[in-house]
């Protein structure tokens, strides 16, 4: 077992990431794992899939979690799409899930606005996600207009509606800007594709205002997940493909954490003085990390 899972994980916090370690690192991290390690978030793009093609042995990986007894939530900055069209997504690569086993930053927004008990929200997100603020969404000039709330518009995003955006927020003591997430970017087919955080930026510049942010790497979005499972943070392993949103966004809030090398991944990753506790060839070796941690 040691010599099959030393081909495939790095241990990050106990050598020189990427490269093999010796025994006796590997089982004290694997030690440290079966400790720590109660429940396991993941990360949808560049982790289980890349755009419309499926990673490889990321279904059996998911069933295998699954079998092991441990439980887990799909956790994503994906903002373009409903948890509806998400759970089909997964349906089409082989990963059955319910809508609940989602948690996404427009469900985590939604939520938050409705706890703070008034005001209603201006919507920057693409159509199909407005159906996670129902009863929400406001006019730009509704009294109880308090929120803007910016998405993955994708290709919609231009000077005009970015411009609409801010002028709601200008000038306008009270209004807050939340933001879905700040992933920077992502992966697809045909290359990297801009994402929220620099439309978040460029709002932030602008007004002079800080966003909140629902989604990774906000600490308060991993904090949610493990309120969903039921678990104390530190019991949980977060698996992505981005260092920043994913892999360190989780150690800051007090989770332990897995990069893959698959989706957005760079070698130039490891090069970061902050480093993931563990690097994964793909997710498919993440039942081989689990149980060995558990032998």
């Amino acid at each position: 077992m040691l010599a099959s899972v030393r081909e495939t994980i790095s241990v990050a916090t106990h050598g020189v990431a990427g490269t093999p370690v010796g025994d006796a690192p590997l089982r004290e991290a694997c030690a440290s794992l079966e400790r720590m390690v109660s429940g396991v978030l993941l990360d949808l793009d560049g982790v289980l899939y890349n755009g419309q093609d499926p990673i490889e042995g990321a279904a059996e990986a998911v069933s295998l979690v699954r079998q092991s007894g441990i439980p887990s939530l799909f956790v994503t900055n994906t903002t373009s799409r409903p948890r509806s069209a998400l759970r089909e997504k997964l349906a089409r690569f082989g990963i059955l899930a319910e809508e609940d086993e989602f948690l996404t930053p427009p469900v985590a927004a939604a939520a938050w606005i409705r706890g703070q008990g008034e005001g209603r929200a201006a919507l920057f997100v693409p159509d199909a996600t407005r159906q996670e603020f129902s009863g929400l969404e406001a006019n730009p000039d509704a009294e109880d207009l308090r929120y803007v709330v910016i998405g993955d518009l994708g290709a919609e995003w231009d000077y005009a509606t970015l411009n609409r955006a801010f002028r709601i927020l200008h000038g306008e003591p009270g209004r807050e800007l939340i933001a879905l997430g700040l992933t920077r970017y992502w992966q697809s087919s045909e290359g990297a594709n801009l994402d929220v955080a620099p439309f978040a930026a460029a709002l932030e510049c602008a007004t002079g205002l800080k966003a909140t942010v629902m989604g990774k790497p906000a600490k308060e979005f991993f904090l949610q997940a493990a309120n969903l499972l039921g678990l104390p943070p530190a019991e949980l392993l977060m698996i992505g493909d981005d260092l920043q949103a994913d892999a360190l966004g989780a150690r800051r809030a007090g989770l332990r954490s897995a990069l893959v090398r698959t989706g957005k991944f760079r070698p130039s990753d490891l090069d970061f003085p902050e480093r993931p506790d563990w690097v994964l060839d793909s997710v498919r070796d993440l039942p081989d990390l689990l149980a060995h941690g558990r032998d």
